[in-house]
């Protein structure tokens, strides 16, 4: 048989790999990224304003995945040390430290005033809070690109669930390590509110964290903020530290 003719009945013999569906993509994006068990880092969000400046905010930040609580606690600048967050269970509060009070909030509050939101920080899975978006023909909205150089999954989902920050998202997952690249978030209206990439990760108990996310207001232009995670740690934590108890003692 000649070379042509037996390459290609080797071709027609070896399975096709289907195209994975959104679902999949997601559920395999989960399983690269999300840690279980309690984790504590530092985070520095760096803050661009347009015609403000920049400012640059640390925290740290403590998680519990057994009944999804945070806790985030300002440790600069001076005027933001002491203040903090605190989600325990359905109850989500923002702390002051000057006022010395609670107050409830929701999961699409700004952190520090930033562009980062909180809803960025809980442990609720992507398949939790949204499913993949279909055309009007009925075919989920998924494609192969290139971003740069990456092969990547380009796919559209829309939140099954009302307490997401934005309705509608498109992703762009890599297709060799599925970890996720570039998001877009959309306004029910259909508008683009905010772009982010996930340039760099880092390997923490077998997990990729994303340790350099970029977030972009696109609805007002010029204003950006860069997330930088450090000193990762999955050791157990204390219970005490999800509690408004401990977050006052810290703040004093």
């Amino acid at each position: 048989m000649k070379f042509t003719a037996l390459l290609m009945a080797v071709c027609a013999a070896a399975p096709v790999m289907a195209q994975p569906t959104i679902r999949d993509i997601m559920l395999k994006l989960e399983e690269r990224q999300k840690m279980t068990g309690d984790v504590r880092a530092n985070v520095t969000l760096t803050q661009q304003k347009a015609g403000q400046g920049v400012k640059k905010t640390d925290m740290e930040y403590y998680r519990r995945d057994k009944d999804d609580a945070f806790m985030i606690v300002m440790t600069a600048p001076e005027s933001e040390k002491g203040n903090g967050y605190l989600r325990v269970d359905e109850n989500f509060w923002m702390y002051r430290k000057n006022t010395r009070t609670f107050q409830h909030i929701n999961r699409d509050e700004s952190i520090g005033g930033s562009d980062a939101k909180a809803d960025d920080f809980e442990t609720r899975t992507l398949t939790e809070r949204y499913e993949g978006a279909k055309d009007s023909s009925g075919k989920e909205v998924l494609s192969e690109e290139k971003l740069g150089a990456v092969a990547v999954w380009k796919f559209e989902i829309k939140a099954k669930v009302n307490d997401v920050d934005y309705p509608r998202k498109i992703y762009w997952v890599s297709k060799d390590n599925f970890l996720e690249l570039k998001e877009q978030a959309y306004a029910s209206s259909g508008t683009l509110m905010q772009s982010a990439y996930f340039p760099k990760y880092t390997i923490v108990d077998g997990k990729y964290v994303p340790v350099n996310q970029m977030f972009l207001d696109e609805f007002e232009k010029g204003n950006k903020t860069l997330v930088e995670i450090s000193n990762i740690s999955t050791a157990k934590l204390n219970d005490q530290i999800f509690t408004k108890a401990y977050l006052e003692n810290l703040s004093k």
